[in-house]
C-alpha cells in the first residue's frame, strides 16, 4: 500500500483559550479535544503498525 493511500494520522489543531467559556460546561472544548487526541493517538498506532519503516517518529 502506498502511503499516498494511506496518509499519516493529523494531531488535532489545540483549541484556542477563547474557545473555553469557563463555565464548566459538561463537555467542555477540552474534553472535546482530549477525546480527540485518544482516536488520532489510535490511529497514529495503527498508521504506523501499517508503515513501520516511516522514522517521522
Amino acid at each position: 500500500m502506498a502511503v499516498n493511500d494511506d496518509p499519516r494520522p493529523q494531531r488535532p489543531p489545540e483549541p484556542d483559550p477563547a474557545d473555553c467559556c469557563g463555565g464548566g460546561c459538561v463537555r467542555c472544548i477540552y474534553d472535546v479535544h482530549e477525546d480527540a487526541l485518544e482516536r488520532y493517538e489510535r490511529a497514529l498506532a495503527e498508521w504506523r503498525q501499517r508503515h513501520p519503516s516511516d522514522d517521522r517518529g
